[in-house]
């Protein structure tokens, strides 16, 4: 296969300092001017190029895109959103993430080239852009199913490489999954309950979504024939090594169908528990791998907007922003894990610049042993491939920051055990805290980035959850009934967030920001400069995003 890189490679004798890369903006807007020359709308120095013209003339418009935009969040030396991200675990030497970045909480320790902030989306107001949309036109718009033409699309495409994702009525959860999350057109997906992650992946501030697990074919059967029994006790196994446990609860299984005793009671029965194993059951023949997963693990994650009902209800809508998809290609001990972190800690000291391993229309290889793909909407709303200028963001979160499990998110923050396999449900989550901590993760989550989002410009959050003084209202916060009423948006702020979105969509900018920011970002850095103060030592937390579901039940 020909793999390309994009990174260094692309961008010939570019040197990290400010000057040049100055001087690399202009040597592209002349190229792209040229080469546009013959066109009917040229472009010369000076001008506002879209991001459309850097894609079409293969031109990197930015090089850092893995510092993701809340990295230039304006911490004020006490607001920290950082610590999400950021974490080192040294008390924990077999944990495989080897990143142990905590350091980096409010530390603007950026390459030359990333001081630049280029996420210049967070700095457009869009409420001229989005006033005269009438509701109805977005509603109608939202609620239009684009994921199953998109996959019969990709079917009937004799030149497609990559992987093709048919999950009958994903559009339409109810209709996809059953009350346990399995896919009713037998694809092998499997949808659970997690807690989003804070607070990009919260519906007040612009997305809601949904994650979907798949095991290989081997996890899911015995002597070649699929039996649930042994896929609902291989999940539940992949679940308890992620999470470092030693049982865990189960939907009903049948040890006798798998022909396994799987609690220890030295008896074949139905069991609701099952306990620490040396290896996964069924034709699987993997061992348990401390805090990773299994070769040939598969996610598939859509990113929706914001589903508004009659009564202004909040729901997953059945049109997709995104759809993500990652395959863990190849296992990597723990031991290989820490080379990959030491080779990239090493690129990282000679200052060379973030590298993507891009491999066509299979997306594009984090080097963790992880393939990650993903779709977005054309202009016209239509599902497409991601360029590999746009893939290259995935890199941001899976790849190489401290808080991950075997780089991903969603899983280790499933509930757990039984109650947690079944479609997302907001309503049946309350405000549980991290593992190590007694409050809420939401309320320590406000506390400590001083706001409602990363950005600290959610209105809505701040005059719901917070006092006239700028603190959080703990004891309303703790009064919440559910997640949901928790993190939603009103009827009004979801339309609004719907329709500012649309216009990135319809501008193809993605190049320059995906989140649908309302006004201008007034928190966020345009320049990183000497005159940002660091953190504060009292302000830097120690964090697992994992939940303590147990201590809050009882």
């Amino acid at each position: 296969m020909k793999y390309q890189v994009i990174g260094l490679a692309v961008l010939t004798g570019l040197a990290l300092t400010g000057c040049e890369e100055s001087q690399h903006h202009t040597q592209a807007v002349e190229l792209i001017a040229s080469q546009s020359a013959h066109k009917a709308a040229p472009y010369k120095p000076g001008d506002n190029i879209p991001a459309t013209a850097y894609m079409e003339h293969d031109e990197v418009y930015n090089p850092e895109s893995v510092i993701p935009p809340q990295c230039y969040t304006k911490t004020d030396g006490v607001n920290n959103p950082c610590y999400a991200c950021h974490q080192s675990y040294q008390q924990e030497p077999k944990r495989p993430n080897a990143m142990r970045d905590g350091h980096l909480q409010g530390v603007y320790e950026f390459s030359d080239l990333g001081l630049k902030n280029h996420w210049k989306n967070l700095f457009v107001d869009r409420t001229d852009l989005i006033a005269g949309v009438p509701d109805k036109e977005i509603m109608a718009w939202i609620n239009q199913d684009n994921y199953t033409p998109f996959i019969e699309k990709l079917k009937q495409d004799k030149q497609w490489r990559g992987e093709i994702t048919p999950l009958e009525n994903l559009a339409y959860p109810e209709k996809a999954f059953d009350e346990m999350g399995f896919a009713r057109d037998g694809s092998g997906w499997v949808a659970f309950n997690y807690k989003p992650f804070p607070s990009t992946f919260w519906p007040t501030n612009g997305s809601t979504g949904d994650v979907m697990i798949r095991l290989p074919e081997a996890f899911r059967s015995k002597g070649g024939v699929y039996n649930q029994d042994v896929y609902l006790a291989n999940l539940s196994l992949v679940e308890l090594a992620l999470k470092g446990l030693d049982k865990i609860s189960t939907p009903l299984i049948s040890e006798q169908r798998i022909g396994q005793d799987l609690n220890g009671d030295n008896q074949l029965t139905k069991i609701s528990e099952i306990t620490r194993q040396s290896h996964y059951v069924g034709d699987a023949t993997d061992a348990l791998a401390h805090m990773l997963y299994p070769q040939e693990t598969e996610f598939l994650h859509t990113v929706r907007y914001i589903g508004v009902d009659e009564n202004g209800g909040i729901y997953n809508a059945p049109r997709m922003k995104e759809v993500r998809y990652m395959k863990k290609h190849r296992f990597k001990t723990r031991q290989s894990l820490n080379s990959s972190y030491h080779r990239e800690e090493k690129e990282k000291e000679f200052e060379n610049l973030p590298q993507t391993l891009y491999l066509g229309d299979q997306g594009i290889n984090n080097t963790f042993g992880w393939t990650i793909n993903g779709y977005i909407e054309d202009k016209q709303g239509n599902l497409r491939p991601q360029h590999k200028q746009e893939l290259a963001f995935c890199n941001g979160c899976h790849k190489t920051i401290g808080s991950t499990y075997d780089q991903t998110f969603s899983f280790a923050r499933k509930v757990e055990g039984a109650r947690g396999w079944g479609y997302i449900n907001l309503k049946e989550m309350k405000d549980v805290p991290n593992k190590g901590e007694t409050l809420g993760e939401f309320l320590t989550y406000m506390n400590r980035v001083g706001g409602g989002d990363e950005f600290r410009q959610n209105r809505e959050m701040l005059q719901k959850w917070f006092k006239a003084d700028g603190t959080v209202d703990k004891e309303k916060v703790e009064s919440a009934e559910n997640l949901y009423e928790l993190i939603t948006p009103s009827k009004e702020r979801a339309l609004a967030l719907n329709k500012a979105y649309r216009t990135i969509v319809e501008e193809q900018s993605y190049l320059f920001g995906r989140d649908a920011t309302l006004v201008e970002a007034s928190n966020v850095l345009q320049q990183v400069d000497d005159s940002q103060a660091p953190l504060k030592a009292e302000n830097q937390h120690q964090w697992d995003m994992q939940l303590d579901w147990v201590s809050s039940d009882r």
